[in-house]
């Protein structure tokens, strides 16, 4: 989705209008796959890959989602490398470049299969449907939601509750302004055209960030006392920030860890199975550093900060609260799905 999962830019590398404010194009092909497939798709096991890049932040909410309700044998992931160029998302991290599964060196090839006259980003998260090879989905936002509620029948035993019932109408809220303000914000700074769009930019993201700071002072969790899909959407901007969003996109007031609060809540759910183990620190600033080369020109990507203070101990146990409820956590990554040992601190 947006900057960090599109080519909707006219010229690689260009995602700053001199003397405008940053306007995300949030057109999607919008069928869904449901249960009963009256949106566009029936749930079938085996039928749908999950097309993602564990740089972007929107495809890494489907990556985790995917992770905790245990969908590995429903729904197979294909992933992208960390760059793209003017075209599409490529699969070079595959032997010869080609996805083994559906047998396309770019993703786009999947959106054209879909629409020949396909006239927007090529965005991450895709759900293509490979008996055709065409894109079934690629609205981020919507997506994670099906699955939970669409593909049940499919989750593991112990999978989470992400969308709790007797909590909804505070999740839609907290995620409304956690989007527009946080997942969003920090690239209204960072593709900001002018000195006043981004001083706009900046303030509304600070105020949203004390918000949240105030918010998880005296709660482990956005909303409720389990981890929900709330909790995915704010992490995947938090875990980016110190490496990308404070320095690249100038989001620098202070740091993520500067914040006693927002910096727990990060290590918590870092620390939490399906979260930390989703992240690919060497993929994310490849990604901000070479492909925004409009914003930083060098392609230099910098070598740090350190990642060891993401398994420090966090304390947030002391709040309370169960992280997955009356479910249990995932069971270990995969073959094939780990992240790099390199990439992360986790071992």
């Amino acid at each position: 989705m947006g900057e960090t999962s599109t080519t909707d830019a006219s010229t690689q590398g260009v995602y700053s209008k001199p003397g405008e404010a940053f306007e995300r194009d949030t057109r999607y092909i919008t069928t869904r796959v449901t249960r009963d497939g009256e949106e566009g798709y029936p749930v079938e096991a085996g039928r749908y890959r999950l097309v993602a890049a564990r740089a972007c932040p929107w495809a890494n909410r489907a990556i985790i989602v995917r992770r905790l309700l245990g969908l590995e044998d429903a729904l197979s992931m294909g992933l992208t490398g960390p760059t793209h160029d003017a075209r599409s998302w490529t699969f070079d991290l595959d032997p010869g470049g080609v996805d083994p599964v559906l047998g396309i060196e770019r993703l786009q090839e999947a959106f054209f299969r879909r629409d020949p006259d396909y006239p927007r980003g090529i965005t991450v998260p895709a759900i293509v449907d490979v008996p055709s090879g065409a894109v079934a989905t690629n609205d981020f936002a919507q997506m994670t939601l099906d699955l939970s509620t669409e593909w049940t029948a499919f989750h593991r035993d112990g999978a989470p509750d992400l969308l709790p019932a007797a909590h909804r109408e505070e999740m839609d809220e907290v995620m409304t302004r956690v989007y527009t303000e946080v997942n969003n914000g920090v690239y209204r700074c960072g593709f900001a055209g002018s000195q006043e769009s981004y001083d706009q930019a900046y303030d509304r993201l600070w105020t949203a960030l004390d918000w949240l700071e105030e918010r998880l002072t005296t709660r482990r969790f956005l909303v409720g006392e389990t981890i929900t899909e709330a909790d995915v959407r704010l992490f995947t901007t938090l875990v980016r920030f110190d490496p990308v969003y404070h320095g690249h996109f100038k989001a620098n007031r202070n740091l993520l860890r500067e914040m006693p609060a927002l910096w727990g809540y990060a290590r918590d759910l870092f620390q939490t199975p399906g979260f930390g183990d989703t992240v690919d620190f060497a993929q994310i600033k490849e990604h901000y550093y070479v492909v925004h080369s409009d914003i930083n020109p060098s392609g230099i990507v910098p070598a740090g900060p350190s990642l060891g203070s993401w398994l420090t101990a966090h304390h947030r146990e002391e709040l309370g609260g169960r992280p997955f409820g009356d479910g249990t956590a995932p069971d270990p990554v995969r073959d094939g799905e780990r992240v790099p040992a390199e990439h992360t601190p986790l071992r």
